[in-house]
């Protein structure tokens, strides 16, 4: 730990992991396909945490993180150093090797569901959901922590080891719920968990460990009362640990509201602030009891986005906060896992734009050059203020957003359309369908990479995508599906696809991020005026639609979700850049449905991510949502029939806004919380609220291995049926199916549309019998 005597320190709270070449991904995919040895594996985590410790260090920071690294999802690291290991998976336990166990419960088997894969605070992360009941118990299981803890030492470097705070891993948890009874509180195994602290504290200290990270994100949220009397309850005792490092404790991705008056008022030495999402005051922080006796971390530089910080202002502000707070750590707001490695790598991205870019490395260097100037002052290469990037705006975009009317965000009333679109598509009860993507084969992504090189012509990679078209086309035919989809052969990424093909948008080469386990994308860069030059997906959509009477779904990527996984310009509101991309996605809903397609899915799964976490900002924040995605979709006729696809969430607010799109059918992913979903679904709509369209809860798991049955099929559909009625709900997968296999995925989804024919019979029978006693 740096003495404040020194000057002012310097942190990151955390750092990418998958390797700058994507080396952990290609070595996870290697061993689970059986070509590589799990000694081999382990060896390239310990290469990556090596090189990652002895970089950070290099670059003169004076404090380094540790237990950073993980082999697929830090969430779940943190519940096997606690022992949380559901009561599903302790039959395996014994005759698995520890890491072929922990891909278990992260990936599943096809008799094992794995833990639910849950969005990670509206980053492009996702964490598998620890699951927690009134069975579980703790124990200590440090081994990994402690062995990358000594092999930096060895060379010198003390990492301050990063853990998930007790209060969030509870959170953060799925509690074992049981319908029609009162839900587990994860909070009632506090007092069983704390002593494990402890426990790990005190291993540490005696190892010579100064510092200890814990991270408690959930408190950048909303946070009932018994939330925060449970957070104050474990710091107060974790503070008398009678052997102990210093406790930072830090409160990523976002504003630490009540808690960080709890933390200044406890006996905890050091709290991080995420003061990149919410610039805190130096008034409003001198007003807290007791802050000026901590240590804190200032976290100035976001680890959420992509632009370079203004160092004069950003030096400014820090300076202030000093005043309030002398012993400071110039630090990031959250970890750097959000965001690629170096810029330096990208080599054709337009000067005018990579000039305002900031990668992983270079925040680091940002950090660094802001504590040494807040220590000495600003040194020669600060004296000329670098020149500020201007974009060019585009004229005619910003005429067009200025001119949109209400009416233009406006359909004809649901029930007008519903009638239209029956008459024109003819659908059974509870139709089946898929939600967009079908697997890529190699051949078709090498045919990707050969023609962005110049290796292969436009006409020889348009054969091969018909043709992957053509093969799923058929394969839908065969397994019955009511409304088919093209199978997205021609799209690397459901957002990067139109990014590359609309004006305003930079792609990168090599900016990949960790979305989970092995599977990473390149988020692009909105820094401009948005535009759509030509159509971008209604060649592929038409040429599947030629090829079948079944209707053929258009798929396209909503405008909040488009925001959502960029990194998106921040010199211009929300709103309006929302608005440029839903007018360009309204010219392509436009032209698809010219082209004679009759459905098209625009999916906005991240509708519900972008959501404030506290209750200031979320109305506006759905007004804005709401009306982009009305914008998008509202220039088709009465008989188009528009889907969307989105993620659950429970809160009236979000549902009442879902109902708000407008689509006519919504799909949710709900396939390992349908049970809360039906019960949200009908305790809404009993209270005049919920979803009054056509609603598709996801049966069918998409990033799982396992293939259901038609009686588990079936148990569903018939759940949700009685919730909503036959007559409103689809049958789907809960997402896309790029990521599964064929042999995973055609028996699965026969099972479904045989299931979903199950529950058509038995409605057209229930509706016969009840015409017969009328």
């Amino acid at each position: 730990m740096v003495n404040v005597t020194d000057g002012f320190g310097s942190s990151v709270l955390g750092y990418p992991r998958i390797g700058p070449h994507r080396e952990l991904k290609r070595a996870l995919e290697s061993y689970w396909r059986g070509s590589m040895e799990r000694e081999e594996l382990r060896a390239v985590g310990r290469d990556i945490q090596e090189r990652q410790f002895n970089e950070l260090a290099a670059t003169g920071l004076t404090q380094v993180p540790g237990n950073t690294f993980s082999f697929y999802d830090h969430i779940l690291d943190n519940a096997l150093l606690f022992g949380a290991v559901p009561s599903r998976f302790k039959e395996f336990a014994d005759g698995l090797d520890p890491l072929d166990f922990y891909f278990l419960m992260a990936r599943g088997n096809p008799d094992t569901p794995p833990l639910e894969l849950v969005r990670f605070f509206g980053t492009n992360y996702h964490y598998r959901q620890p699951e927690l009941d009134a069975d579980t118990t703790f124990s200590l299981h440090p081994e990994a922590l402690l062995d990358e803890w000594d092999r930096a030492a060895a060379r010198g470097i003390e990492l301050r080891p990063v853990v998930l705070g007790p209060v969030s891993l509870l959170l953060l948890s799925k509690a074992g719920h049981v319908p029609g009874e009162t839900e587990f509180d994860t909070l009632s195994l506090l007092d069983q968990l704390l002593p494990f602290y402890e426990e790990l504290f005190e291993i540490l200290a005696k190892r010579g460990s100064t510092c200890v990270q814990l991270d408690e994100p959930c408190f950048t949220g909303e946070r009932t009362p018994a939330e925060l009397a449970a957070f104050e309850k474990a710091y107060n005792q974790l503070a008398k640990a009678p052997l102990r490092p210093r406790i930072l404790v830090t409160g990523q991705y976002g504003d630490f509201g009540e808690a960080l008056r709890i933390l200044a008022a406890s006996n905890v030495e050091a709290i991080g602030l995420d003061l990149a999402s919410y610039r805190m005051q130096p008034e409003e922080l001198a007003a807290i009891p007791g802050i000026r006796r901590k240590r804190i971390y200032a976290g100035v530089i976001s680890g959420q986005n992509v632009w370079r910080a203004d160092r004069f202002v950003t030096l400014s502000y820090l300076n202030s906060i000093a005043e309030v707070c002398p012993d400071l750590v110039v630090s990031t707001g959250t970890t750097l896992l959000h965001v690629p490695y170096d810029v330096l790598a990208e080599y054709d991205i337009e000067g005018n734009v990579a000039d305002r870019l900031a990668f992983a490395k270079q925040k680091v260097g940002e950090v660094v050059s802001l504590a040494k100037a807040l220590t000495e002052g600003p040194s020669e290469n600060w004296r000329k203020r670098p020149t500020e990037v201007h974009f060019k705006q585009k004229h005619a975009v910003r005429q067009r957003v200025y001119a949109v009317t209400p009416e233009m965000r406006e359909r004809a009333p649901y029930d007008e359309r519903a009638v239209a679109q029956q008459e024109r598509l003819n659908l059974p009860l509870v139709p089946a369908t898929t939600l967009g993507s079908f697997p890529q084969s190699a051949k078709l992504r090498q045919a990707r990479y050969e023609v962005a090189s110049g290796r292969l012509s436009d006409d020889d990679y348009r054969k091969q995508v018909e043709a992957e078209i053509e093969a799923t086309i058929r394969l839908q035919e065969d397994i019955g599906l009511d409304v088919f989809v093209h199978g997205e052969h021609e799209r690397n990424d459901m957002i990067q696809f139109f990014a590359e093909q609309l004006d305003g948008f930079a792609t990168t080469r090599f900016g990949w991020v960790q979305v989970y386990g092995s599977r990473c994308v390149r988020p692009p860069i909105l820094y401009g005026d948005v535009a759509r030059p030509a159509p971008m997906s209604v060649e592929w959509t038409t040429y599947a639609q030629s090829l079948t009477d079944k209707p053929v779904k258009g798929m396209v990527t909503g405008p909040v979700t488009m925001l959502a996984r960029s990194f998106v310009r921040q010199d211009q509101p929300l709103y309006e850049t929302a608005d440029q991309v839903a007018l360009a996605i309204r010219d392509e809903v436009v032209d698809l449905e010219k082209a004679g397609i009759a459905i098209i899915q625009v999916d906005e799964p991240a509708i519900r991510e972008l959501l404030p976490a506290r209750p200031h900002g979320r109305e506006e924040y759905l007004r804005w949502a709401v009306g982009a995605f009305k914008l998008a979709t509202s220039g088709v006729r009465p008989d188009t029939q528009i889907h969307t696809h989105i993620g659950y969430s429970g809160r009236t607010e979000v549902v009442d806004a879902i109902d708000q799109l407008d689509a006519d059918v919504t799909a949710i992913v709900a396939t390992r919380s349908i049970e809360w979903v039906i019960e949200a679904l009908t305790e809404d709509l009993s209270s005049g609220h919920g979803l009054t369209h056509g609603v598709g809860p996801g049966v069918y798991e998409s990033r799982s291995a396992r293939i259901p049955d038609i009686d588990e099929f079936d148990e569903l559909l018939t759940q949700a049926a009685n919730a909503v009625t036959p007559q409103r709900l689809w049958a789907n997968p809960d997402g896309g199916l790029k990521t599964r296999h064929y042999w995973q995925l055609e028996p699965s989804l026969r099972n479904m549309v045989a299931a979903a024919r199950r529950v058509r019979r038995r409605a057209l029978a229930a509706q016969a019998a009840a015409a017969t006693e009328e």
